[in-house]
């Protein structure tokens, strides 16, 4: 319902800024990494939203970047995973290091957050991983490398999965970064496909 929310940052708390719009002031629950961003007190603010609607409440989302809007969807797809845990793990982690951890099966970094035991990281690297596949089809099988063993493919292919959590089509990311060598480092080759997709917004 919502895409985004622009006005003047008139609150901010621990889990929740307040921008006001045409008068009206929307209570935005969000990160700590986008509280960090925030402008001061009486500032323009602007806020990528989500509405999520429930039988007894309707809370309204707000983050800085797009990205990080896509990364608390796809965390909050995962089955017993729920906007205050979404929240809390984009709290700990960024977008990209979500991804990464997705991407390398890494569910250890995902119990940093509060509220995340191992079993539901566990839960929330595996679901993701296979969303990627399925939205993937063939687009991620000439990454992927021979056998499961790690080699210079298998950095492309973790890249392409990572970007894929991040919200960019499978399809989108394996031709940015395809770009780049695939002997780079995961991580690496993460960046500079970011700063390219940043190019061409």
């Amino acid at each position: 319902m919502f895409y985004s929310i622009k006005g003047t940052l008139t609150h901010m708390e621990p889990g929740f800024v307040v921008v006001e719009c045409a008068g009206v002031g929307f209570k935005c629950l969000t990160t700590l990494s986008t509280q960090r961003t925030m402008p001061q007190i009486g500032e323009q603010v602007k806020l990528f939203t989500h509405l999520n609607v429930r039988e007894d409440a309707m809370d309204l989302f707000g983050f800085a970047t797009m990205m990080e809007l896509n990364c608390f969807k796809m965390l909050t797809a995962v089955s017993g995973v729920g906007p205050k845990v979404g929240l809390a793990i984009l709290s700990e982690l960024s977008p990209e290091q979500v991804a990464m951890a997705a991407a390398s099966g890494d569910s250890k970094s995902l119990t940093r957050a509060s509220g995340v035991g191992a079993k539901l990281a566990q839960r929330i690297v595996l679901e993701l991983k296979d969303k990627v596949k399925k939205m993937g089809g063939g687009v991620l099988e000439g990454f992927a490398p021979a056998g499961g063993v790690p080699s210079a493919a298998g950095n492309a292919a973790n890249a392409v999965s990572a970007l894929s959590v991040l919200g960019y089509t499978p399809t989108d990311a394996a031709s940015v970064v395809a770009k780049f060598d695939s002997s780079l480092p995961t991580e690496e080759l993460i960046r500079l496909a970011l700063k390219e997709f940043g190019k061409n917004r």
